[in-house]
């Protein structure tokens, strides 16, 4: 038998307000119609409780458009877990955010796109900034431990130092730096928000500085691009070692992309947590490092990355069992290398954005970004 579960990634919903053209969301949402019910959620905790999850994080999606999503706190917090809500922040209005306090709400993660309103309006798709920044407030008046989530791409990675004066602001206290992961959207326009060398030795600099500087206030944490890694790192820890994510149809994954693979699935409808997580292929598939054929098999890394990432070997070679293409040791890394010198050459030389709705870009001349829709009815 495995250990279990430490952190549970409750999806509650794909629709949203927001359009982020670097959404990690499938490119197929699933309809409000066949979300799992309050009571589907209810059974789901207690069954992850019993496994052991210590942590619940409710995300989407946009979590506060679930009108139970009060409830869902309440239980996961009856239940004994920390609980942390991911958010846009759109929707969390004051007598939304006391009755969440009420309910137990241990922590509020707020994303938020730029550090003025035209540039973070335009890449979330709505005017959205004004509203994120009074809900940022409002969390910090209520008492809650406050984290600023910023996904960092090449039209916003330049006002870094700027996105980084918000945090001191605001009083957050913690921040995410997190360059995108191309997956699903972010897949999609990579051409268009992957950045260049320069704009990341930038980005690094301004946040060592940031770092020191804010070290009795708030914790920095900067997450470089997998395509200027020289190793791949661990798929959350490991497959399937520490957390799974539950999507609003329920189906169970090991990880948030793990939706693209050509895997059985596995659905917390039709079995529960315990066999998913000990039994299921879905979630064996590539534990621990036996599944490993070479390079892997035979490196030394092997129980220090664990492969990498599943889902990027697929999407960029087809094969879920290849080595992660980002790893200096794959026969596929030159997919990488061609994408990275792609972006630190002509910005529009990348990979075409594909057909689809398109939000014009930004700063610079780029491919067009497609945007993901805004909610799924």
């Amino acid at each position: 038998m495995t250990d279990g579960p430490l952190g549970i990634l409750a999806e509650l919903t794909h629709a949203c307000p927001l359009a982020c053209s670097y959404c990690s969301n499938p490119l197929e949402l699933t309809k409000r119609s066949d979300e799992l019910s309050t009571d589907d959620w209810r059974r789901v905790l207690d069954q992850a409780a019993e496994l052991g999850v210590l942590q619940c994080h409710l995300s989407g999606g946009e979590p506060l458009l679930r009108r139970d999503v009060v409830d869902i706190v309440a239980h996961a917090s009856g239940l004994g877990m920390y609980t942390n809500l991911v958010t846009s922040a759109i929707g969390l209005s004051r007598p939304r955010a006391e009755a969440l306090r009420e309910a137990g709400l241990d922590h509020v993660q707020v994303s938020i796109q730029a550090d003025e309103a035209v540039l973070s309006d335009r890449l979330a798709g709505i005017s959205s900034f004004d509203k994120k920044i009074e809900a940022a407030r409002l969390v910090k008046e209520l008492g809650w431990p406050l984290t600023l989530n910023v996904v960092l791409h090449r039209q916003n990675i330049d006002r870094i130092e700027a996105i980084l004066g918000w945090v001191s602001e605001l009083g957050a206290d913690r921040v995410e730096l997190a360059n995108t992961q191309y997956y699903g959207w972010a897949l999609r326009n990579r051409a268009a928000l992957l950045p260049s060398r320069e704009q990341l030795e930038h980005a690094e600099t301004v946040t060592r500085a940031a770092r020191e500087r804010l070290r009795d206030q708030t914790d920095v944490i900067y997450v470089i691009p997998d395509y200027y890694s020289r190793y791949p790192k661990p798929c959350m820890g490991g497959w399937a070692s520490r957390q799974l994510v539950v999507g609003p149809e329920g189906n169970a994954w090991p990880c948030l992309a793990a939706h693209e693979l050509p895997l059985p699935r596995a659905n917390v409808r039709e079995h529960d947590l315990a066999w998913i997580w000990e039994s299921s292929p879905l979630f064996n598939a590539f534990r621990g490092t036996d599944w490993m054929p070479d390079p892997c098999a035979s490196c030394e890394r092997r129980e220090v990355d664990l492969g990498g990432c599943r889902c990027q070997a697929f999407q960029l070679t087809g094969d879920m069992e290849r080595t992660d293409p980002v790893c200096v040791l794959s026969d596929d890394r030159h997919l990488v290398d061609e994408a990275v010198a792609a972006a630190n050459s002509d910005p529009g030389s990348g990979a075409p954005a594909s057909p689809g709705p398109v939000r014009e870009p930004v700063l610079v001349p780029m491919p067009a970004l497609v945007s993901r829709p805004h909610r799924a009815d």
